[in-house]
C-alpha cells in the first residue's frame, strides 16, 4: 500500500498506524513522512506491528521536510540508479527480498510550481524505459493524472497526461485505470473548491502485473472519526498480488 499521510502525521499517527494495521499490508510506502517526533513514533508503531525492515529518506538535520518511508515485513536493499530522479527525499528505490523478489520505487512528485516536476517525471520515464530488473512497481503521489477523467475541474496539462499514458505505452500502466477505464475516483480534494483529483497511482511492469489480483483506493477514516479526511487528506492505494 502507498499513502500520503499529510505533513508527517502529526497528532494522527496513532490512528494512521491503527488503520495501516487494519489493512494488513506486507509493504507500506508513505509520502510526507518526516524526521519529526510524530513520524518517528509512526515508524516505531509500524515496526512493532511486524513491518520490521524500514528505510526512509528523511534527514534529522532538516526534520520538517517531506520525505518517504518504506516499511516491509521482508528485508529490503536500497538501489541507486544513475538515471533515477535527482530528488533524494522524494524517490526511494528498494529491492524487496520476498519469496518472489520485486522492486518498489516509491515517489512523491514535486508540484508544478517548484519547476522540478517535469525533470522528475522525465527521469521516472527513463528508469521505466531502461528497466531490466524483473518484477517492479512505481507507486506514490504523482501530483499528476489524465485530463478529464482524473479531475473534477481542469488541473492537469497535456504533459502530465502524456506522462501517465506514456508509462503505459512502454509497459508500465497505471493499473487502477487499466482495470477501471471509466471509473471516476479521487484520492485528494482541494481544500477550497472541494474538487476531486486522482493524484496517487501505481504503475506495474509486465513481469509483476500478471500477479496483480486487486487495486483499490481507500480513505483512512479510523475508528474514532468517520470523516473521509480524518487521518489524511489523501486516500491510500492498495494493491494485492498473488
Amino acid at each position: 500500500m502507498a499513502w500520503n499521510i499529510r505533513a508527517g502525521g502529526g497528532t494522527r499517527v496513532q490512528g494512521i498506524a491503527e488503520q495501516i494495521n487494519a489493512w494488513e499490508p506486507d509493504v507500506v510506502a508513505l509520502s510526507e513522512f518526516r524526521a519529526t517526533p510524530p513520524s518517528v513514533e509512526l515508524a516505531e508503531l509500524l515496526r512493532d506491528a511486524g513491518l520490521l525492515h524500514l528505510r526512509s529518506t528523511a534527514d534529522d538535520r532538516d526534520p520538517a521536510v517531506n520525505s518517504l518511508l518504506v516499511a516491509s515485513k521482508w528485508p529490503v536493499r536500497a538501489v541507486n540508479l544513475r538515471r533515477a530522479p535527482s530528488e533524494p527525499r522524494r524517490w526511494l528505490h528498494l529491492n524487496v527480498e520476498a519469496e518472489t523478489p520485486f522492486a518498489i520505487m516509491a515517489l512523491h512528485v514535486p508540484n508544478r510550481v517548484t519547476g522540478r516536476k517535469f525533470p522528475f517525471l522525465d527521469a521516472v520515464t527513463d528508469v521505466a524505459r531502461g528497466w531490466r530488473g524483473g518484477p517492479a512497481l512505481v507507486v506514490g503521489d504523482t501530483n499528476s493524472g489524465c485530463i478529464g477523467i482524473d479531475e473534477e475541474s481542469p488541473a492537469f496539462n497535456k504533459r502530465e497526461d502524456a506522462w501517465v499514458t506514456g508509462l503505459g505505452q512502454i509497459g508500465w500502466p497505471d493499473v487502477f485505470r487499466a482495470r477501471h477505464p471509466e471509473a471516476r475516483e479521487y484520492t485528494w480534494y482541494s481544500p477550497n473548491g472541494r474538487n476531486g483529483f486522482r493524484l496517487d497511482q501505481a504503475f506495474v511492469n509486465r513481469a509483476l502485473r500478471h500477479r496483480l489480483t486487486e487495486v483499490r483506493h481507500a480513505w483512512g477514516t479510523g475508528a474514532r472519526d468517520p470523516r473521509r479526511e480524518a487521518l489524511s487528506d489523501h486516500a491510500a492505494i492498495l494493491l494485492d498480488f498473488d
